[in-house]
Order: C-alpha cells, then sequence, then structure tokens
C-alpha cells in the first residue's frame, strides 16, 4: 500500500472497529426548540421557490424580526460520493456532475484535476485540452450566474431579468450542448482530456454570443444595479465581516463581497489559467448587494477569458497519449484488432488509477468545489469526499439573518447562491 494512505486500510478495504461495539452508545444532548414569552418559532420551508432548493429554516422570530436562524438541510440526499465509488474513474463522472446541477461542467474539472494528480499525467493533459476545459468551465460561470441573478430578482418580484438571463444561458448552452451533447449534466470532461473535439461551425456560433453578451449585461445593469427597489432589499442586508467569512469557510463571491480576493484561478492557476488577463472582483461592503454587484462583475469577467481562449485556441489532440487511460481513436477500431481489445477492455473494466489519496480543486460559480480522491489501485475509488462550497457558504445564514426581517431571510438565501444538490449530496 502507499505511504499516503492511511494505516487503517487493509487488504479489504475495511476500516478497524473502533472502540468497544457492544457498547451503548449514550445520546448526545440536544437544545429543544421551544417557543418562549419573547420569541415565536417560525418553519420555513422546505420548498424550492423562495429557499432556492429544499432548505428549511427554523427561524426564532419577535416580531418581524428574526432573532436566530437555523438551517435544516437533508431533503435531497442522493449518496453521490458512495455512488461514485461503486463505479470506474471515468462513470463516476456522471454522478459527481449531478451534485452542483447548474455547473456540472466544474465539478467533472475538478475531479478529473485530482484523478490525473494521482495517475501523475497532470503535465501530459494536451494542450488544447486544457483551453477548451476553460473556455467551458466561463461559460458554465455564466450560465450558473444566470440562474442566480433571474431568480434572485423573483424573489424580489422582479420578472424581466429572468427573461432577459434565461435567454443568455440558452445561447450558451446551445454551444454547451453542440460539444458536449446534452444541455445538463454534460459530462464533456474525462480523466486525461475531454470528450471529443468542438463541432463544425462552433467558433463562429461562439463569436455571436460573444458579441451579444455586453448589451444583455447593459440591459440586466440598467433594470437593477440602481433600481432604488432592488437597492432598498440589498443594501446593509446579510452583512458579514471579512473575518466572520473566513471563520465560518465562505469562498467564491460571497467571501469575495467581503474584500477576500481568494480565487484559485489567481492563488493556484491551473489548465492555463496563468495565460489569461483578468480581474478577481471584490467588494468590502460585505452584504446583499456587494453579492450581487461581485457576480455581474465575475460574469464579464468570464466572458473576457473567454474571448482569450477563442483568440488563442490552438489545434491538437483533445486527449493525452496514454493508452492505458485514453480510448483509441474511433476510426481505428474498424480497422485493428487490437484497437478494438484496447476499446473493449478500457470499457468493461476501466483503468486502475496508483494507490494515494489527492484534493483536486477548481474555482466553481459559488466558491472553492474540491474532491479528496482515495485509491487502493484499483479500477474504482477507493473514497470520494467532496468540499462543496454551498454546503459552507450556506451556513453563513446562522450569522448573517439576526436582526433582520423575515422578509429580508429570502434575500439571503438567495445572495449566497445555494444549490442543494451540492449541499446534501
Amino acid at each position: 500500500m502507499s505511504d499516503h494512505l492511511p494505516d487503517w486500510i487493509g487488504s479489504e478495504g475495511n476500516p478497524p472497529n473502533f472502540g468497544d461495539p457492544t457498547a451503548v452508545l449514550e445520546p448526545e444532548p440536544y437544545e429543544v426548540v421551544s417557543r418562549s414569552d419573547d420569541e415565536m418559532v417560525l418553519s420555513m420551508g422546505p420548498q424550492h421557490p423562495s429557499t432556492h432548493g429544499v432548505l428549511q429554516v427554523v427561524l426564532g422570530i419577535d416580531g418581524e424580526t428574526v432573532k436566530r436562524a437555523e438551517p435544516e438541510i437533508g431533503y435531497l440526499h442522493t449518496g453521490i460520493e458512495k455512488s461514485a465509488e461503486n463505479l470506474f474513474w471515468n462513470q463516476s463522472l456522471t454522478v459527481i456532475d449531478r451534485m452542483d446541477y447548474l455547473a456540472p461542467l466544474t465539478n467533472n474539472f475538478a475531479f478529473c484535476r485530482g484523478v490525473e494528480k494521482l495517475l501523475g499525467i497532470t503535465g501530459q493533459v494536451p494542450r488544447r485540452a486544457q483551453q477548451i476545459r476553460v473556455m467551458m468551465a466561463e461559460m458554465t460561470r455564466i450560465t450558473s450566474h444566470c440562474i442566480w441573478l433571474g431568480t434572485h430578482a423573483i424573489d424580489l418580484g422582479a420578472i424581466s431579468p429572468f427573461f432577459f438571463t434565461v435567454d443568455l444561458r440558452e445561447n450558451i448552452l446551445d454551444l454547451i450542448e453542440a460539444a458536449s451533447g446534452a444541455r445538463m449534466n454534460m459530462t464533456y470532461f474525462r480523466v486525461g482530456g475531454i470528450n471529443g473535439d468542438l463541432p463544425e461551425g462552433f467558433l463562429e456560433r461562439l463569436d455571436e454570443v460573444i458579441a451579444k453578451f455586453p448589451r444583455r449585461m447593459r440591459d440586466l445593469r440598467d433594470l437593477l444595479q440602481k433600481n432604488p427597489i432592488w437597492t432598498d432589499r440589498e443594501v446593509g442586508v446579510g452583512v458579514i465581516s471579512a473575518e466572520d467569512a473566513v471563520a465560518w469557510g465562505l469562498t467564491g463571491p460571497s467571501l469575495r463581497a467581503s474584500g477576500v480576493a481568494y480565487d484559485l484561478r489567481k492563488i493556484e492557476p491551473y489548465s492555463t489559467y496563468e495565460e489569461y488577463e483578468f480581474d478577481v472582483p471584490t467588494r468590502t461592503e460585505g452584504d446583499c448587494y456587494a453579492r450581487f454587484l461581485v457576480r455581474l462583475d465575475e460574469m464579464e469577467e468570464s466572458m473576457r477569458i473567454i474571448e482569450q481562449v477563442r483568440k488563442n485556441l490552438e489545434p491538437g489532440p483533445i486527449m493525452v497519449n496514454e493508452p492505458a487511460v485514453a480510448l483509441p481513436p474511433k476510426p481505428s477500431i474498424g480497422l485493428s484488432m487490437e484497437s478494438l481489445i484496447h476499446h473493449f477492455k478500457l470499457v468493461s473494466e476501466g483503468f486502475r488509477v496508483p494507490a494515494g489519496d489527492v484534493y483536486g480543486a477548481v474555482e466553481g460559480p459559488r466558491g472553492e468545489i474540491g474532491y479528496y480522491i482515495v485509491s487502493n489501485g484499483e479500477n474504482r475509488p477507493w473514497r470520494v469526499r467532496t468540499r462543496p462550497p454551498s454546503f459552507y457558504n450556506l451556513q453563513a445564514l446562522r450569522k448573517i439573518a439576526a436582526g433582520n426581517l423575515i422578509a429580508d431571510v429570502v434575500v439571503m438565501i438567495g445572495s449566497l447562491d445555494p444549490v442543494f444538490g451540492e449541499v446534501d449530496r
């Protein structure tokens, strides 16, 4: 076994028996949620509208003022990590991209980076594949922020922005579908590269979206940014300081809106990000309005990266030249018995990854999405553990809700942009 593996990982892959199995475990003491003379307990949710997923928030209220808020999660638990551990390495991507279902490609991106580290092929992934990964990840960031902005606007009673954002999102999803074959849960990335090159005419259609984007962003800013109703509902609501944001484990726009310029694309550049010029938008106010502005600026920075990838996209292979990992080219399967056998073996048995453990992460739309992956040398992951940004960001609701009105709880939830597929997993 590898020196990187915990000592208790044995040949059977079973952990040791911790403690006395016959011992009677006493239940942990817990606080009973009850009503007092000056506080009433109110259950908000779970329902998808307004809470942005199946979230229940147990509120302690005094009149219209929130005294405490306890997020209650777990209604969307799907066991994705355990499902991934029972699939071949590339098959695991099909369930992992269902976690953050608004940004499936960034889920795949992080997982692939982790497995490639274990295989020792990070530097062998072709440049064109790396560039396309970056372009697709930034497209995904924009489409995710489109859904956040459209639904957040509906929360506050504004309908028009939803149609503008969905229109832009559909234009980008048309491109992603042309390359991957799907509009949702694309599973376009593969360990060692991507699943197929860009189709004919893709770049010309991309140019049309690039040309349309500035006008659409101006429309959204004109509708909302100085709208007095919008600013009244957002400014000064749900404030979290930089120190508290770091202490609560926030990442992504929710952290950067509090003044901390933490972005993995800048701090630990990967997949050619170091070659592109882009800024990391930050604000210092730490309120809902600051989080709104940071995400709008991020959308424009993402398009800035996409334009640079479009300009510098190089021809070349899109999968690593490693027969133990990559399927043979499709044309060769009908001409070579060796290629046919190779294809059959990889599809039916997968590939084996050297024993060890690794953490692979990327900067997703909601923050740092990472995977701690343990391999015991087999053709399946031994352990997959996710670091989901929504899970960490959502817990800050307990911090920011107190002292605000009940009506503002919906605003604060929307400003954190949680996706419960990755919260509950």
